[in-house]
């Protein structure tokens, strides 16, 4: 099987993500490649990767059309790793092989960036950027056509940002111009939106000492995600990449745009919108809030009733169809015995996410339907609330600003929201009093009533 492949990052997602598609597509005869992995920073995973010859096992586990799965692949779509800290020449080799038609990177939101002060001949150089500069220069003295790249880091424009960071590079080292033409016109550097939650290697020595039992051998890369997945791709590289065809989640579109939204608005405005009231009702994670009833009807409240028809509005039957869908979805990953998911975690830097997450679909539900969304202006008070506890986890001056000032000063405070939000004080104060006063069981009888 060729190496058609070259793969940045060697951690547990990818390889719970792209390399597990991969394996399926060679499995099912409609693709015959293999991923050579290259590893972007000093330190990784490549001699464990190489001494396995690539082969690990991965756990898929979670809940799918309401019944418990608990699946376990033999992934085989690793051919090998490269460190180019060690093995540049192996490293520049891969960019010289004609087989080799995509690139994937997964560098964490950290890696696209643009250091500048790396020279085109250290060995290698520092940014995952540079180094992939030095990769494509010498495929394009290799007169070798160029890549289809994705980036699957999560930040905003993923593939468009590493674009241009390679083009800095080009600029930095004085490439030619012949070269930056054949990079815009020759490469296409697709923005991509990812979705699995993978766990990793298990931490916990009982789950550790179980999944090496039921596997009967000791496998040093073995990696546990969810069931769901998704993965959004500008562009339309389905005839050299048939991802779909293998029955992968995967969409091609023009426009990654509108699936990012579907993703923050009901997953990420899901999680946002419940955690702090829930952490102050007592509960610890996600799958607890999913069992508990008044929790897990103050969710379903936000999702059916607020943030699904204010994203639906004005859309087609079948839009509409597809984000009831994605919501229920959401419930299913949330519902994941195998993932203790803490509500501190996800309570960390809460204004910026209820900001991003939630507060466009309170102005949109408003402009909607002329009232503001119950759970959601709820879920406002229950953040101010939270902020004046010890648990709040935030910047030092957002939370000592949260602690001692008044919800109206709060709402007004448009350097955190980028608006004055005055005209929520009567709701937000109104179930804000209801928790200082008689605690958040009281409230979320008042908002659910």
């Amino acid at each position: 099987m060729k190496e058609r492949i070259i793969q940045f990052g060697e951690g547990g997602f990818l390889r719970s993500f792209a390399d597990v598609f991969i394996h399926k597509m060679n499995e099912q005869g409609i693709y015959d490649g293999k991923v050579v992995v290259v590893q972007p920073i000093n330190k990784g995973l490549i001699p464990v990767i190489n001494e396995q010859k690539g082969v690990y096992h991965q756990f898929l586990r979670g809940v799918e059309n309401g019944e418990v799965v608990n699946d376990c692949i033999k992934v085989e779509s690793l051919s090998r790793g490269v460190d180019p800290y060690t093995d540049y020449d192996d490293f520049l080799a891969l960019a010289k092989n004609p087989d080799m038609h995509v690139i994937i990177s997964n560098t964490t939101e950290a890696g696209i960036e643009y250091i500048g002060t790396e020279k085109i001949d250290d060995k290698p150089p520092k940014a995952f950027p540079a180094k992939l500069t030095v990769l494509l220069y010498e495929r394009f003295k290799a007169k070798l056509p160029g890549f289809v790249i994705l980036s699957c880091e999560l930040i905003d424009n993923n593939g468009k940002e590493l674009l241009n960071c390679v083009l800095k590079y080009a600029d930095l080292w004085n490439l030619p111009a012949d070269f930056v033409d054949w990079v815009k016109k020759e490469n296409h550097f697709c923005n991509t939106l990812v979705d699995r939650i993978c766990t990793g290697y298990p931490k916990d020595p009982v789950e550790k000492e179980e999944l090496t039992k039921q596997l009967g051998e000791v496998d040093n890369l073995m990696n546990t995600a969810e069931i769901f997945h998704l993965w959004v791709i500008e562009g339309h590289f389905e005839d050299i990449f048939p991802l779909q065809k293998a029955g992968i989640n995967v969409i091609w579109t023009d426009d990654v745009k509108p699936y990012k939204k579907r993703k923050v608005r009901i997953l990420n405005g899901a999680h946002t919108s419940m955690v702090l009231g829930a952490r102050m009702f007592g509960l610890s994670t996600v799958k607890e809030c999913l069992d508990d009833p008044t929790v897990s009807k103050f969710l379903n409240k936000a999702l059916f009733e607020e943030i699904v028809p204010t994203l639906s509005e004005g859309q087609s039957q079948e839009a509409k169809d597809g984000y009831v869908q994605f919501a229920k979805d959401v419930l299913e990953r949330f519902a994941n015995p195998f993932v203790k998911h803490q509500l501190l975690s996800i309570a960390l830097n809460s204004v910026s996410k209820f900001k991003a997450r939630v507060l466009p679909t309170i102005i949109e539900y408003k402009e909607a339907f002329g009232k503001l969304p119950p759970a959601l202006t709820f879920s406002l008070a229950a953040l101010i609330a939270f902020y004046k506890t010890p648990e709040a986890n935030d910047n030092e001056d957002i939370m000592a600003f949260m602690k001692d000032a008044s919800v109206s000063e709060i709402l007004k405070k448009e350097q955190y929201w980028g608006q004055d939000l005055s005209f929520m004080l009567p709701e937000v104060e109104k179930y804000f009093n209801t928790i200082q006063k008689d605690g958040m069981a009281k409230a979320y009888t008042e908002v659910l009533a």
